[in-house]
């Protein structure tokens, strides 16, 4: 990855939350901007974990970042958007908020140079995997800063439709959740088989955080593995059929559906957050 800083001044909203932090920092650390050329607000005008960059400009005024600022980032919790009071107009605005929509930030913002992207709680450890969609306006050195910034962070694609980005919320939103349900009922089973606690964490960690790795694109696709595993027909296979069987997929599949319509309903409700 390339070092080059941009040009650009930064301000994140919400800079002081863990996802404001995590990608403020890793654009730092990989170089992606200097230290002065980003701005962090919170509530407090504080925010922990830059002392190692002084230049950082902290502050409690979103609307004098607004100002300042050439990109806005907004990394606020969907429901205090209605509190963040900016005027934007012209600015480039990457929103990392859940079920808001092109259509609400450019009403709220002014500004009709909108991408909307979705990180996960995987940033705080450069893993990321970030989709986002952005509106026509955007240009291609926009694009290009985005893309570098999430790279920061991990791996990243451009969607090509907002439909696609709610989807995507519900599957890649939830970051190590869905893992960590599969972890929590392997280790709740194994635990009812006697394990010592000691014992069966690090073995599901094994399992979860460790064999999974091997799914990371240089060596198997998923359907690749299971087969391997069940042509094999040994104790993997045998626990394979039987999750399948038991409806597995289906269970998946219900969740992740219902992750979408979740997402989908925010858009609606924050569609006129004043009302």
């Amino acid at each position: 990855m390339s070092t080059e800083s941009t040009e650009l001044t930064v301000g994140i909203i919400g800079g002081g939350g863990w996802l404001g932090r995590s990608i403020g920092s890793a654009m730092l650390e990989k170089g992606v901007l200097p230290p002065a050329a980003l701005i962090l607000s919170s509530r407090s005008g504080q925010v922990n974990g830059f002392d190692a960059w002084p230049e950082v400009r902290l502050t409690a005024d979103n609307r004098q970042l607004t100002r300042q600022a050439d990109v806005v980032v907004l990394s606020v919790r969907p429901e205090q958007f209605a509190d963040v009071s900016i005027e934007a107009v012209g600015k480039l605005i990457i929103s990392f908020m859940a079920g808001v929509s092109v259509d609400s930030l450019i009403e709220r913002t002014g500004s009709q140079r909108i991408i909307r992207a979705m990180p996960n709680a995987a940033a705080e450890i450069g893993q990321s995997y970030t989709p986002w969609f952005a509106t026509e306006q955007v240009s291609a050195a926009d694009k290009h800063f985005t893309q570098r910034m999430f790279e920061a962070c991990g791996s990243t694609d451009e969607v090509t439709s907002e439909a696609n980005l709610d989807y995507l919320t519900g599957l890649v939103g939830s970051g190590a959740a869905y893992p960590a349900l599969l972890a929590d009922a392997m280790l709740a089973h194994a635990l009812a088989r006697g394990l010592p606690r000691n014992v069966a964490l690090r073995a599901v960690q094994g399992v979860v955080a460790g064999a999974s790795q091997l799914l990371d694109g240089a060596h198997m696709l998923p359907a690749e593995m299971l087969q391997a595993m069940l042509d094999y027909r040994g104790t993997t296979a045998a626990g394979l059929q039987t999750m399948i069987e038991a409806g597995f997929r289906d269970a998946v599949g219900a969740g992740l559906d219902a992750a979408e319509a979740a997402a989908q309903h925010m858009k609606a409700r924050y569609a006129h957050p004043a009302v």
